[in-house]
């Protein structure tokens, strides 16, 4: 599956994923630690166990260095 992944702070991008992915497989595609960001479908957090099910989906970036 393609899902459009948007990380707080970056562009877009298309990330394909197999079919029975979570959402923490998704945190892991876009290089983010599973305890440093959340995935979020339509504004709402989803746990990062839970089946990707959604088309588009935002990363927000819990921990940032500095």
């Amino acid at each position: 599956m393609d899902v459009v992944v948007t990380v707080a702070g970056d562009d877009a991008r298309e990330v394909r994923l197999p079919d029975d992915a979570t959402y923490g497989d998704l945190l892991d595609a876009v290089d983010c630690s599973r305890h440093e960001a959340t995935a979020l479908v339509d504004g709402q957090p989803v746990p990062a166990d839970a089946p990707v099910d959604a088309d588009a989906v935002s990363v927000l970036q819990l921990v940032k260095g500095g």
